[in-house]
């Protein structure tokens, strides 16, 4: 008797935590921003966490703000969110993350964050030319991108008054007739490489791209 009721608590214990590693698994970090509608650049980018269990999808921004989706009929991509309102999955970024069309018009990016840069020291630059990222809020995170685009998978971010060596520039291609740039920098304090769009860029004061 003694020997089963030790056989039942080992099992139960098992069963505890294997749905505590099952539910950690579903858990994934990622990097979320928010377009308006018919905005080309989002008005919020947060890190953020992706949950999906059974079709129930949580996003958890980490300013606290939360968008719950439950799934809706047999179609996969349909949603209805927290209010009851309908909510769509949309393609776009393939395995780099998921697109969600909020009732509003506004567009969640929810990009997965598998950056390793990070942490790795700068390369050396000759005669590098150092750059003050910068915003209208203070709060917002100023997406470093894979590409020079908005369209592009972000891996990180970085903070109003973070410093950074300007690599090369390119025209921005996102909009005809655009007169912004994209700059390719190294992050001076973690030596994360990427693209940021002009706009977000204090240039050094001999005003050279």
């Amino acid at each position: 008797m003694q020997v089963r009721s030790i056989l039942t608590a080992t099992i139960t214990a098992l069963t505890s935590v294997g749905i505590a590693f099952a539910a950690k698994a579903d858990t994934v970090a990622a990097h979320c921003d928010i377009y308006a509608p018919g905005d080309s650049y989002p008005s919020l980018s947060h890190n953020c966490t992706f949950s999906q269990r059974q079709g129930f999808i949580d996003v958890r921004l980490d300013s606290g703000r939360v968008f719950d989706f439950s799934p809706v009929g047999d179609r996969p991509g349909n949603f209805v969110d927290e209010n009851g309102k309908a909510v769509y999955r949309q393609a776009g970024l393939g395995t780099d993350g998921q697109i969600f069309l909020l009732p509003d018009g506004a567009k969640l990016y929810v990009y997965w964050d598998t950056s390793s840069s990070y942490g790795q020291p700068p390369a050396l630059v000759a005669n590098p030319r150092v750059a003050t990222l910068t915003t209208r809020d203070a709060r917002t995170q100023i997406n470093l991108r894979t590409a020079p685009t908005v369209y592009s998978r972000a891996n990180g971010y970085g903070l109003p008054k973070d410093e950074v060596h300007i690599l090369e520039c390119v025209i921005d291609q996102d909009t005809v007739g655009s007169e912004l740039n994209w700059c390719r920098v190294r992050f001076l304090q973690s030596g994360a490489i990427g693209w940021i769009r002009s706009d977000f860029i204090i240039f050094p004061s001999d005003g050279s791209l």
